[in-house]
This record gives C-alpha cells, sequence and structure tokens, in this order.
C-alpha cells in the first residue's frame, strides 16, 4: 500500500515539519507541496492524491474553500485539515466542505499517521476537542441554515435503537473498533450498521453522518 500525500501550508517550516514527521512511514508519499488553496486545486488535479493534509488560514484561497473545491472535482482525494486554531467554526465548517478529517497541528507524529492511514481507509477522523465543540456549536448552526437544506429529521426517525446509538457514537467520534468495544458487537458488524446507515439517511460518507448527528440534534454533550 501506498499513500499519496498532498501537503498544503503556507509556512515552509511547517511543511517541513510535517515531512519530518512522515519520512520514516515507507507506506506514506508527499507527492508534491502547495502553498495556499488555489495552487492545492492545481496540483490535486495533477498528482491525484490519496489523502491531502489542508491548511486552513492561507493567502488567497483558504482551506474550507479549497477542500470544497477539490472534494467537488475529486472525490477519490480525502482532505484532513490541519490547524493551529481550536476553534469551532472552523471544525464545522471544514466538515461541511467536505474534509474527512480534522487535526490540530500539535498532534504527535503517531497521530498524524494513524489519521492518514484512517481518512484513507474511509474513516473520519476528528479529536474529541473538536468534537465537543462541534456539539456545542451544532445548535447555532442548525438554526442559521435555509430550512429546505437542513437536514431531514424525518430520516432519523426511520433509525432503529441500535442505527440511532451506532449514529451518535460516530458523531462522538469513536472508530468502528471503539464503536464494537463499546457494544460488544464483531467489527463486520459495526461495518454493516455503518453501510446501513448511509444508506438509510442517503449520506455520501461518514462524515456527513456526523454533520447530520449533530445538525438534528442527536448527538448532545452529555
Amino acid at each position: 500500500m501506498n499513500i499519496r500525500v498532498l501537503l498544503v501550508d503556507d509556512h515552509e517550516l511547517t511543511r517541513m515539519g510535517f515531512t519530518m514527521m512522515l519520512s520514516p512511514q515507507p507506506e506514506i508519499s508527499i507527492v508534491a507541496e502547495a502553498v495556499n488553496g488555489t495552487e492545492a486545486i492545481e496540483l490535486t488535479a495533477q498528482h491525484h492524491p490519496d489523502v491531502i493534509l489542508m491548511d486552513i488560514r492561507m493567502p488567497g484561497l483558504d482551506g474550507i474553500e479549497a477542500t470544497r473545491a477539490i472534494t467537488a472535482a475529486h472525490p477519490k482525494s480525502r482532505v484532513l485539515i490541519l490547524t493551529t486554531f481550536d476553534l469551532d467554526e472552523y471544525a464545522f465548517d471544514g466538515l461541511e466542505a467536505g474534509a474527512s478529517g480534522f487535526l490540530l497541528k500539535d498532534v504527535t507524529p503517531a497521530q498524524l499517521v494513524s489519521a492518514i492511514r484512517a481518512v484513507h481507509d474511509g474513516d473520519a477522523v476528528v479529536t474529541p476537542r473538536i468534537t465537543r465543540r462541534m456539539l456545542e456549536l451544532a445548535p447555532a448552526k442548525s438554526t442559521q441554515q435555509d430550512p429546505e437544506n437542513a437536514p431531514d429529521k424525518t430520516r432519523i426517525a426511520s433509525l432503529t435503537e441500535r442505527e440511532l446509538e451506532i449514529l451518535t457514537a460516530i458523531a462522538e467520534g469513536l472508530t468502528n473498533s471503539e464503536i464494537a468495544a463499546r457494544y460488544t458487537l464483531a467489527g463486520t458488524t459495526v461495518k454493516t450498521y455503518v453501510g446501513r446507515l448511509l444508506t438509510k439517511l442517503d449520506a455520501r460518507d461518514r462524515v456527513e453522518l456526523v454533520i447530520l448527528a449533530y445538525t438534528t440534534g442527536l448527538a448532545t454533550d452529555q
């Protein structure tokens, strides 16, 4: 397995730091580097990376808009947003734009590698502290949305009790293995439930399940 990574950040030292973190990993290769969102879009079209490490605040086109454009044009390229700003609106907007994960730049090399592998495999990566802030933000975001575009709560009503439990666990940021451990289920059973949720809720991916749980009020900070 070779995971091709595009690194996007306007600070050279930051790019060097991430390069040093990833260079010991034989299955991960950095195929290109971009300094802003416009370059990120161009290099994605040129190199078709598997995973894009995307900064948010950059001159010109920012990481949110670049993520939106990239995920629309290149759905197979997964975006993992990295930022120094532990602010809830960035997390929510980044995931709404199509990002598959959101991590702060103070992650350890092991956490970064794990996140890259996870989004490459189709999972979502959101740190617990970002999840808690998103839970607090969700009601405000939901009321700001156009009612015609807001997630339909009737879709949630169609779920079984177990499906609601699995969806809530996904919104909490739990991985499939963690969900399996919580509910004493086989890993394959959890995968089946996740697939069923994607189908029943007409969600494009696991991240959209997370957003749906927040905007409908299913997920609460308990």
